[in-house]
């Protein structure tokens, strides 16, 4: 293959992590995003570098968007700026000392954006837009017309998924954002061209030009490799190749491409992303495990790319573990974004540093995670328990899910949720710590309780989805495994009610330790009243489920050491088991914080 081949795919994270897994407002359509585009390029302070209260003024004046919803898609791109740790937690140093609504003000007109990557960013919330044409006649997506994209309503119909439950979850799904941005590459770069270079209407010309610095913004969605080579460029990189130039109509005189050849060029380069979800599961290194329950043989299966793909590409999927505890502290998850799909009856521990994680319909099970760099989206999930350290928390369509946090963001609440409950994050490993200050995440801000309800044109949510946990009913979380690390306790500690609440548990069990202390027991009695006791501790095991969760920590049988795979995917540089039962049972008796 000579040198003036090369492949273009659409980037894996501004999809998964940008665009918000729900219908966008109307206002940020095409026809409102082209007045913006013209708006910030001729306004002092808006190009090339847009900062917060600009912003606002479009969003609130122009856009009449709310300005909690303006804020949340302006914080949103922020968290897929690449940002060193250090400077991550310097901004979460200035945020928490903000003790009025005008300091807060002050700190955030210090954030700028670039603008043309934020418009790109803001037209790409349409990959979630619903087609009321598709829901009704469930016409599949894509279909084979997406190749011709003429009218308003084509586009509409080839935009999402058919709306039913969240049967395509488009922010994982590759060949969906290879489709959109063929359908949608023409205006793409029309948001991108200065308005002169435009007719009245907003629509390229036959000579349009697309600067250089218009084509680096568009590597916040492409990327790709020359000559099928492994090296991974940013298109505006890719392009620095001669070759590869002549045929993207680059003049060295203008400095600019010619917009029509940088389209039929990307069009006929573009291919799905060698990275993504599709090749993961056809080709990625899959890891799996089986264990007998009750007589029905259930298998687990992972599939990851980690061991190839560049960073912010790498991904792995973990699908239908049942009845199984698996739990991971692995190099091979630091950094990785996880897809924790279809999981039921199981409890999952990662602990490692990660980019993002997404639970998509799970059932009664419980997810602890280490520290999450970027979001965690919890979507058409029932009865999940989560404990979790994330820059942003998203839930849809969920219910009756338990979620324990530490977020410096508000948990956004999307359309569909009911019988959430939100508590405060309460559990550690030894490593936690440093896991935490590798990814930027500081202990304050925390805003767990005040969730942000996302509605951008329908009615209100309903604020009865949700409810904060009563510190009464709360109990820390022990993560049940030795490892090595300093961290001892609770990063930053728990809200004082719910400290109180913890205190007075075990101010109770001294109570009753020195009630069976006073009582003065014989030998015998003390021997049936311990049976008693265990009796009665074995039936409340059974009776809540909890004896599932205790029986799952066992370790693996002999027979499972001899597949280098299935000890890999249970046990690879994880924490060792630490299953007493004398010491558990204390824990559940309340002697020291429960397992709960």
């Amino acid at each position: 293959m000579d040198a003036s081949t090369a492949s273009v795919w659409p980037r894996l994270e501004p999809f998964l992590l940008g665009a918000l897994q729900v219908a966008p407002p109307s206002k940020l359509s095409m026809h409102y995003l082209r007045k913006m585009a013209c708006y910030v390029r001729t306004r002092e302070g808006c190009f090339p570098q847009l900062g917060w209260h600009m912003w606002r003024h479009i969003a609130c004046g122009k856009l009449q968007l709310a300005e909690e919803l303006a804020w949340l898609y302006f914080e949103t791109f922020d968290l897929l700026a690449p940002r060193s740790p250090e400077e991550k937690l310097e901004w979460a140093e200035a945020l928490s000392q903000s003790q009025s609504p005008r300091e807060l003000d002050r700190q955030r007109s210090k954030l700028c954006v670039d603008t043309l990557q934020f418009l790109l960013f803001l037209y790409i919330q349409q990959l979630n837009r619903v087609s009321l044409r598709t829901s009704l006649i469930g016409e599949e997506w894509p279909s084979p017309r997406a190749r011709s994209p003429s009218s308003a309503s084509e586009r509409d119909a080839k935009t999402s998924s058919s709306n039913k439950a969240s049967q395509l979850f488009t922010n994982w799904d590759d060949q969906a954002h290879l489709t959109f941005v063929q359908l949608h590459l023409s205006e793409l770069l029309e948001l991108l061209a200065e308005p002169g270079e435009l007719s009245g209407s907003g629509q390229a010309l036959r000579d349009s030009q697309l600067s250089a610095e218009a084509v680096q913004a568009l590597s916040l969605l492409l990327e790709g490799s020359a000559s099928r080579g492994r090296t991974v460029h940013p298109i505006h990189r890719l392009l620095g190749r001669a070759p590869l130039q002549a045929l993207a109509g680059y003049s060295k005189l203008s400095r600019s491409y010619s917009l029509q050849q940088l389209q039929s060029w990307l069009r006929q380069s573009l291919t799905l992303n060698p990275f993504g979800m599709s090749t993961c599961l056809r080709s990625g290194k899959k890891l799996a495990w089986a264990l007998q329950v009750e007589g029905a043989m259930k298998r687990a299966k992972i599939a990851r790319n980690t061991h190839m793909a560049p960073p912010g590409s790498r991904v792995v999927l973990m699908s239908q573990v049942y009845k199984q505890t698996l739990a991971k502290d692995s190099e091979k998850l630091a950094g990785a974004n996880v897809k924790v799909h279809r999981c039921s009856e199981a409890f999952i521990y990662l602990l490692s540093p990660l980019r993002s994680v997404t639970l998509d319909k799970c059932r009664n099970s419980t997810v602890v995670l280490g520290p999450v760099e970027t979001n965690v989206h919890v979507q058409s999930c029932e009865n999940v328990r989560l404990v979790c350290v994330a820059g942003r928390l998203a839930v849809g369509a969920s219910s009756r899910c338990t979620i324990h946090a530490l977020t410096p963001t508000r948990p956004l609440l999307l359309p569909g949720n009911t019988a959430l409950t939100l508590g405060p994050f309460h559990t550690h490993y030894p490593t936690l710590e440093d896991h935490m200050a590798s990814v930027g995440l500081a202990v304050v801000p925390n805003l767990w309780d005040q969730p942000l309800l996302y509605s951008p044109d329908g009615p209100a949510p309903d604020p009865s989805c949700y409810c904060i946990l009563k510190p009464e009913e709360f109990c820390p979380l022990v993560v049940p495994f030795q490892m090595e690390g300093d961290t001892c306790e609770v990063p930053g500690g728990l809200p004082s009610a719910y400290q109180q609440a913890v205190e007075a548990r075990e101010h109770r069990v001294q109570e009753w330790q020195r009630t069976v202390k006073d009582a003065h027991l014989n030998k015998e009695q003390r021997r049936q009243f311990q049976a008693l006791v265990e009796q009665k501790f074995h039936e409340w095991l059974l009776e809540t489920g909890q004896r599932q969760e205790l029986d799952s920590l066992l370790p693996p049988t002999i027979g499972q050491s001899n597949s280098n795979d299935r000890s890999q995917s249970s046990c690879s540089s994880e924490p060792s088991l630490q299953h007493q039962k004398d010491q558990t049972s204390r824990q559940a008796a309340g002697q020291t914080s429960t397992v709960c």
